[in-house]
């Protein structure tokens, strides 16, 4: 079985809407694109390197698939492997692409089977709409999230319509010198209750 991971920076109020730049993802309106940049420092962009090095598939949806498209198969300089990794693509409008290793998948139930085969660990980056299909039917292993230090009270969610109550364990984190804090987690089991005690 492999595991889905979901890779995501997000602001404090959980804003994953176009952290890259201005015209990344203008989708309702949404005029932050690039909220990431001031933030960026040597410690983060070490995390996002040996990120960028582990040999993985995605698991993309297709606005996401189709801002990747245009940019990563010019550039896999950056992104060691990106070219080699299959992108799994969620819709059930785009059939085909030129870039290489790319599968496309219509259903909840495709997820589920390539979740269940063999293979590398599968990434999802971006995504924001697949990403809540995914907490729906308990299909996220583990969270990497690059939590930012400010709100934008507007744009697309990682927490959204769709979540179910679920536990996570952090199993690692750190701050960056410009605040941003780099937490993974893993999927615990159910969520436990109680009664906090003075």
């Amino acid at each position: 079985m492999r595991k889905i991971i979901v890779l995501s920076m997000i602001t404090l109020d959980g804003v994953l809407q176009a952290p890259g730049g201005p015209e990344e993802d203008t989708s309702g309106g949404f005029k932050y694109g690039g909220w990431s940049a001031p933030y960026s420092d040597e410690v983060g962009g070490k995390v996002v390197q040996n990120e960028l090095k582990q040999p993985v598939d995605y698991l993309l949806g297709r606005k996401t698939f189709e801002i990747w498209a245009s940019f990563w198969p010019k550039h896999a300089d950056i992104w060691p492997g990106i070219n080699d990794g299959t992108k799994y693509v969620m819709s059930r409008t785009m059939k085909k692409s030129n870039w290489r290793n790319t599968v496309f998948i219509e259903s909840l139930e495709a997820i589920k089977k390539l979740k269940n085969s063999e293979g590398s660990d599968i990434q999802v980056w971006g995504s924001s709409r697949l990403i809540q299909l995914l907490f729906k039917n308990d299909l996220v292993d583990e969270l990497r999230l690059k939590i930012y230090p400010l709100t934008l009270g507007t744009g697309k969610k990682l927490f959204d319509d769709g979540t179910i109550p679920a536990a996570f364990t952090l199993t690692e984190i750190l701050a960056t010198p410009t605040g941003v804090i780099i937490a993974n987690y893993k999927r615990a089991g159910d969520v436990k209750t109680g009664t906090v005690r003075a």
